[in-house]
């Protein structure tokens, strides 16, 4: 069984040093330790593939760093840079990430969700106040009014419809000419993950479901750091009315064309999303059902 992409990392994240300022100091002084190679938010990467990492000593001592975690006894670290988030901005970084060992995509997303976290919360959301980082970089305090600030998760529903043996695939206008995906969507405030599946589906696709069945879950770093919840949800009928606003187009496939899709065959009838996307674990477990 393949894992979701951005799963799977080797680092213990040692939350009891987080609050032992003596502690995370001395691992800043430990000259074992290690800092994530980046150009601007995108990942270094070696000719192997893999993630590039620098010495503390390599290192400006201006930076902050946050802790990642340890891995046999060595500290790794990310700097907090000032950028701006969003998508890889490179078809080489979503080539990198599709070749990159499953824990060095795990490092980095989590390192790429923490800096733009940081990079969205400098002032503080209580008063307006600069804020400051503390608990080795896993939060901030605002200094005027003390307000504590800590990384949150966004929850994300990502689901395909199924129908009589087809799955619904849609796409967005924005993607690679060909290339669909399983239909998602921002969970609601009062809103439970079936209910947020069955709303989705309906407002992009206009088709009717009823039960839903998780199947599994996705750390996602761009764009903010969400958590996509993937689903699988049976539908009423097969008639497709698309909202324009949301998608450009929307089909059912069979099993036979998504597995030719995630072949990457000749005459596959769709481009399948990229192998660390969720929406190509869904697809693969769905096919092997």
């Amino acid at each position: 069984m393949v894992n979701p992409g951005f799963t799977g990392s080797p680092l213990n994240r040692v939350d009891h040093i987080r609050n032992d300022l003596d502690a995370f100091n001395a691992l800043l002084n430990d000259w074992r330790g290690r800092v994530l190679g980046l150009e601007g938010l995108d990942p270094k990467v070696s000719d192997e593939g893999t993630l590039v990492w620098q010495s503390l000593a390599e290192v400006s001592l201006d930076l902050e760093l946050i802790l990642l975690g340890l891995h046999e006894d060595r500290a790794h670290f990310v700097p907090i840079i000032e950028a701006r988030g969003g998508p890889p901005r490179s078809p080489a970084v979503w080539r990198a990430l599709s070749m990159m060992p499953t824990e060095d995509a795990a490092i980095y997303g989590t390192a790429r969700s923490l800096i733009d976290w940081h990079n969205g919360h400098r002032f503080c959301g209580q008063c307006g106040s600069p804020t400051k980082t503390f608990r080795a970089g896993w939060g901030r305090k605002c200094g005027a009014c003390g307000k504590e600030h800590f990384p949150r998760t966004d929850p994300v529903v990502i689901m395909l419809a199924e129908f009589e043996g087809k799955a619904l695939v849609g796409r967005q206008p924005s993607w690679p000419q060909g290339n669909y995906s399983a239909l998602a969507g921002f969970l609601e405030p009062g809103e439970s993950i079936e209910e947020a599946v069955r709303r989705e589906i309906h407002e992009e696709a206009g088709v009717t479901c009823g039960a839903v069945r998780y199947v599994t879950s996705q750390p996602w770093p761009f764009g903010g750091s969400q958590l996509m919840i993937a689903c699988v949800a049976e539908a009423q009928g097969s008639e497709i009315t698309i909202d324009t606003n949301e998608l450009e187009d929307a089909m059912w496939v069979t099993k036979e064309e998504a597995r030719a899709a995630l072949a990457d065959a000749p005459d596959k009838k769709f481009g399948a999303p990229p192998p660390f996307a969720i929406a190509n674990t869904l697809l693969r477990r769905w096919v092997a059902e």
